[in-house]
């Protein structure tokens, strides 16, 4: 990296250690005796890491272990299901036990190699089941993993309503891909005919997250668990009673990836019948934490709006304004569905040809459960952003593990990369074809639950006042699959801006006189297939705001109490501006930039008709 970034990296470092209280080292996460602490792993220069990163870990690791001991209690508490019927049924509370299971699940840090990393540590209640970690989401965008601190390239996507998204599909008339989980839609959902359970059985095994080195991990660790009577309880006795050889502690305790593996994914040898045991066990686990996640727990339709639809809110004045330039100049429920109809001009909205509407739209709502999401994919054209941590894991890891030998000749080309085989195995070859024309796109998320914060930083924004003009505190985010934008007024300004102020510049290196994410836009990471919807809307300042402020209205926990949302122990942020909010922390990306790598642009069908830079 050359010297204008590692200056800016320097300074963001020092200016991010005054922005969050930092808790002192000695208030370590439970450390059980069976835990080995991970070696070491940090390719990274200063300033990619945040300084309170340790400390974060062990905050966030503490809330994990709370409500997991919370749900122990809640099981036992729960009257036993009766298993009657023909075909059998768990009579009574078997929905309950099922989500309790699912949910005992997420939250057990013993689910992976140094039993330090449940899957909420990347999705937890109070952030809408996203990134819980103020800093990263500022910084390193990616949630560090098992193995401190390899770590991922995207942000961690929401899981409220995520079970919704059917299995991945091709619509032949639209010629338009819908379904999936992901950004970059891997979890077909082919085999258990749930995206989302799918999902669920990615990041066990995932070398930059939980870090398991076979699935077969799972089943082992399951026939340890507190719990285990329960799983039995809901999936069948027996299932759990495998012959395991004498190494499996060992290898379960070793990351994937590990250089002792090689290319063996299943180092655990079984014999045939118990493998498809514990295949059978790693399908429950995904069908487990998808019912959990489809639960009132996580997706329970209790926002402002819903109380809307039923009529038992008013929207306010600057909400209301909000609704209708959702649904009309700004065209947003064109991909984030509401129900309703759209008054946007077709064909403005982007490029030269700035937004218009047709007038009012008198449709009648169609649908009470809106989702907010078309189930499709977009590239909405975002600039490459230096910051995320992959693009420093270009070393060996203490095992052997070199996470992203590519640095920043690596392109993340999002759906395009999966269609082609090289993000995760394509189970469909017939849709290899269609790569070149979804090569940056990602995953249209729900706009549900994107403005979630705990109590007491009630806002995604910064530069909020209350009603005696005091400033409001902040719960940092960060947004799009890459976190480029870290508030939702910047996510608005700029899908409203963004052909509006153009410069063929990366990230950081914006010209003198304009202001990054204000009035000035860097090129695209992925040039091809662009989102033409977006990009020139029209929107003055205040429209912007009444946008954000319908976008709050999504927010569940309106009507009935949100599980879990006050086990933040964090800090809050306050001062700055959501239009600039940030800022101080763009680095530049490096320049020369190297040429995309050969291992992902050069893999056929290849990209275009631009070239990736």
């Amino acid at each position: 990296m050359h010297r204008r970034a590692l200056q800016w990296l320097s300074i963001a470092s020092a200016a991010l250690m005054a922005a969050f209280s930092v808790v002192s080292l000695s208030e370590a996460a439970e450390i059980t005796p069976q835990q080995v602490v991970p070696p070491l792993y940090d390719p990274y220069p200063p300033g990619i890491l945040p300084p309170d990163l340790r400390p974060e870990i062990a905050r966030v690791r503490r809330e994990i272990q709370g409500i997991f001991k919370d749900t122990l209690n809640q099981w036992r508490a729960l009257p036993p299901p009766t298993l009657t019927g023909q075909p059998p049924t768990l009579q009574g509370t078997g929905y309950q036990a099922v989500q309790i299971l699912g949910k005992l699940m997420n939250f057990d840090e013993n689910i992976s190699p140094f039993k330090n990393r449940a899957c909420a540590f990347c999705h937890m209640p109070y952030a809408g089941f996203s990134g819980p970690i103020p800093s990263v989401n500022l910084t390193m965008v990616a949630y560090p993993g098992s193995e401190e601190f390899r770590a991922g390239k995207r942000t961690a996507q929401r899981y409220t309503y995520s079970p919704r998204f059917p299995v991945l599909q091709y619509n032949q008339v639209q010629q338009l891909f819908f379904g999936g989980n992901f950004w970059d839609g891997r979890s077909t959902g082919f085999l258990l005919q749930s995206a989302d359970a799918e999902q669920a059985q990615h990041p066990p095994v995932d070398t930059q997250e939980m870090a398991l080195p076979d699935t077969a991990c799972i089943a082992f660790r399951l026939s340890k668990a507190e719990y285990r009577p329960l799983f039995e309880e809901v999936w069948g006795q027996g299932l759990l009673d495998i012959k395991f050889p004498p190494k499996t502690e060992e290898i379960c305790d070793t990351p994937g990836g590990a250089k002792t593996f090689g290319a063996d994914n299943t180092p655990i040898k079984l014999s045939p019948e118990d493998r498809t045991k514990a295949n059978r066990v790693y399908d429950n686990w995904g069908q487990s934490i998808s019912f959990y996640e489809s639960s009132p727990a996580i997706s329970p339709f209790s926002s402002k709006f819903d109380a809307y639809l039923k009529g038992l809110y008013t929207f306010t004045n600057d909400e209301m304004a909000g609704y209708l330039l959702f649904r009309g100049q700004a065209g947003c429920n064109t991909c984030h569905l509401d129900g309703k109809g759209n008054t946007q001009t077709p064909g403005t909205g982007s490029g030269t040809t700035r937004s218009s509407t047709t007038g009012t739209d008198t449709s009648v709502a169609t649908n009470a459960e809106p989702l907010f999401t078309c189930f499709g994919y977009a590239n909405l054209g975002l600039p490459m952003n230096p910051r995320d941590a992959i693009f420093y894991q270009n070393k060996p890891d203490p095992f052997g593990l070199t996470p992203n030998p590519n640095g920043f000749a690596f392109r993340d080309l999002g759906f395009g990369n999966f269609l082609r085989g090289i993000a995760a195995p394509n189970p469909n070859s017939e849709w290899t074809q269609f790569a070149p024309k979804t090569d940056g796109q990602q995953q249209v998320l729900t706009a549900r639950n994107a403005a979630m914060t705990p109590p007491q930083c009630p806002t995604t924004e910064a530069g909020q006042l209350d009603a005696n003009k005091k400033p409001i505190p902040y719960f940092q985010k960060a947004f799009f699959h890459n976190g480029y934008a870290k508030s939702l007024r910047q996510l608005v300004h700029f899908y409203n801006t963004r052909d509006v102020y153009p410069f063929n510049v990366t990230s950081g290196n914006c010209p003198a006189g304009t202001t990054e994410k204000v009035n000035c836009w860097p090129m695209a990471e992925v040039p091809n297939n662009i989102d033409m919807t977006v990009g020139n809307l029209g929107l003055n300042d205040q429209q912007e705001n009444q946008l954000v402020a319908f976008m709050q209205t999504l927010t569940d926990g309106f009507t009935i109490p949100y599980p879990d949302i006050d086990k933040f122990t964090g800090a809050c942020m306050t001062g700055g501006s959501a239009a600039t909010q940030g800022n101080d922390f763009l680095i530049a990306t490096p320049s020369p930039l190297p040429a995309c790598a050969s291992g992902i642009c050069g893999v056929a069908p290849l990209a275009g008709p631009k070239r990736i830079p």
